[in-house]
């Protein structure tokens, strides 16, 4: 069971193919046979700016207090259509990463969590159609994102925590980025105990901004 995705987090505009290739061009994508690729723009000390192109997705929404509630419930729904419960019965190939859209809310408040698996290229173009009513084909535009990678355990905690930090980085540099969600991104298998890769994403609005912050903001 691979955890994180969701994903409708996403704007911006390029134009380029889906960019769903062999997992050996990314050293942290290792238990799947393809991965999302990017284009890396800029790195700082605090995050990375990449370029995703267009891409389809597999989603479904679960309603929850809690990301933990609700990616178990989204997760078993998604792998039901990969592992035949579409309208050409067909199995599909697991892919990472798994993509969540995290609301921002008060913990105490409910909110809708969008779960998505990446479809592999064999079904970019016309994926099987989902015969579960609360399972659909996401396309998601090309677009640029601030990305932030930590290891361990994604939990509610983490992820808010590790979120706020990348929120208030980029507050701090004056950058343009799409708010009131951010994405969790998982790369591995609850099996995993060890090296786990996860993500924090929001989307880039405008032209992004590679800068530091300035020594008296990190003091």
């Amino acid at each position: 069971m691979i955890f994180v995705s969701g994903l409708v987090c996403f704007l911006l505009v390029l134009t380029a193919e889906a960019r769903v290739g062999n997992s050996s061009e990314l050293s942290f994508c290792t238990e799947t046979p393809e991965c999302l690729l990017f284009d890396l723009i800029c790195k700082t000390k605090d995050y990375e700016v990449r370029h995703y192109d267009s891409v389809k997705w597999v989603s479904t929404n679960e309603k929850s207090f809690f990301m933990e509630m609700a990616m178990p419930v989204a997760f078993n729904r998604l792998f039901k259509y990969i592992s035949g419960e579409n309208q050409m019965g067909k199995k599909i190939q697991m892919t990472t990463p798994v993509v969540v859209k995290i609301p921002d809310k008060r913990f105490w408040q409910m909110g809708t969590y969008t779960m998505s698996f990446l479809l592999p290229t064999e079904h970019q173009e016309n994926p099987p159609k989902p015969t579960n009513s609360d399972v659909y084909i996401t396309d998601t535009p090309d677009m640029k994102v601030y990305a932030y990678s930590y290891g361990g355990w994604m939990t509610t905690f983490s992820d808010s925590s590790n979120a706020n930090d990348l929120s208030k980085t980029l507050d701090s540099v004056k950058a343009k980025y799409k708010k009131g969600s951010h994405c969790a991104v998982g790369y591995n298998s609850p099996m995993r105990m060890f090296n786990r890769h996860n993500e924090v994403w929001f989307v880039a609005e405008d032209e992004p901004v590679c800068e530091e912050k300035s020594s008296e903001e990190t003091d």
